[in-house]
């Protein structure tokens, strides 16, 4: 008898699809709120894949969200026939790293320092929670969670589980030292701006900002670097265990979803943002002149594939001690007995 959770994976996507696309659909019948092209406050840099769109392309919105939607209720009736996943995984992609765009990544970074500067009495310019998020980055939300859902409802699908035997031990492990090396490019730069050193930049273009930016560009900066010291606990014993500094943690085994729902997060939001200074880099909008304010970025979907395959390699092996732990305690019961 087939599993009702699996079956409510597919179900759940098929609803947030159909919710996503009717709306699509009011955007082109004229409701207020596309939050592309002239609706987007960022319209003149091309920072979503969708930003030169109207509201009339809503239809072909709404067309997509109804292909994911049939694709979910499939996934969610089950069946051996492969023909669900070749459409689940390319339309789960496009909804995770195509639709959303860098800001989403700009969002998630600002916010903990836009709630933190009042208590000292800073602020980044007048700036708030609100300029953060606005509607066309609030929305980026909503398509992403579509894309989830149905890429869970992929997973459940699929009990050959052929995808997730890609993610051996080894090369997560690889990945891991891929994820830590790559953002350090990134941090190198903004670290030398922080310090007035122009480096890939020219002195006028640190000159013509004030300090203050480029010391939260300091502070992302580090935000990615301890990002990367924490991504080495997918491969090492106190990702596992809680170190013994950890007073009333010591000892006790750290929940896998601990690591898995926050390293998942930062992934797709990393590789979004890359995939949107590639984009931009397409267009000419850029400078060599200018090249570490814009090329350590495009290096980002690296960075991010590396740390999901050594997040998923990570929660694999986790299941799999899991599963040794719980046979050796039935074991033991047995013999005891």
């Amino acid at each position: 008898m087939r599993s009702i959770a699996p079956a409510w994976r597919g179900y759940t996507a098929a609803l947030c699809a159909l919710a996503y696309g009717v709306l699509a659909a009011a955007w082109a019948l004229g409701l207020p709120g596309y939050p592309w092209g002239t609706g987007d406050p960022s319209q003149n840099r091309p920072m979503s894949a969708l930003g030169g769109t109207t509201p009339q392309f809503g239809w072909w919105i709404a067309a997509f969200f109804l292909l994911a939607a049939v694709t979910a209720l499939a996934l969610a009736r089950g069946g051996d026939s492969r023909a669900p996943l070749f459409l689940a995984w390319p339309i789960a992609a496009i909804l995770v790293l195509v639709v959303p765009d860098s800001r989403l990544m700009m969002g998630v970074a600002y916010t903990p320092l836009m709630l933190a500067l009042p208590l000292f009495g800073g602020d980044l310019g007048g700036k708030t929670l609100v300029d953060a998020w606005p509607w066309s980055v609030v929305n980026q939300l909503l398509p992403l969670l579509c894309g989830l859902l149905l890429a869970a409802a992929a997973l459940a699908y699929d009990r050959r589980r052929t995808l997730l035997s890609w993610f051996t031990p080894r090369r997560g492990r690889t990945a891991v030292y891929v994820a830590v090396v790559v953002p350090l490019f990134y941090c190198a730069t903004r670290w030398a701006w922080a310090l007035d050193i122009p480096l890939g930049v020219t002195s006028k273009f640190l000159s013509d900002n004030p300090k203050a930016l480029w010391l939260v560009g300091a502070y992302l900066a580090t935000f990615g670097a301890l990002g990367g010291v924490l991504t080495l606990g997918l491969v090492q014993r106190w990702g596992e265990v809680f170190p013994r500094w950890m007073l009333f943690l010591r000892g006790r085994r750290v929940p896998p979803m601990l690591a898995v729902i926050p390293a998942s997060a930062v992934s797709i939001i990393i590789t979004v943002a890359g995939l949107a200074y590639i984009r931009m880099a397409g267009t000419g909008v850029f400078t060599m002149e200018l090249w570490a304010a814009w090329l350590p970025e495009c290096f980002w979907p690296i960075w991010g594939a590396a740390l999901g395959v050594a997040t998923v390699s990570y929660h694999l092996r986790r299941k799999s001690d899991a599963r040794a732990t719980a046979a050796a305690g039935v074991l033991d019961a047995a013999g005891d007995r």
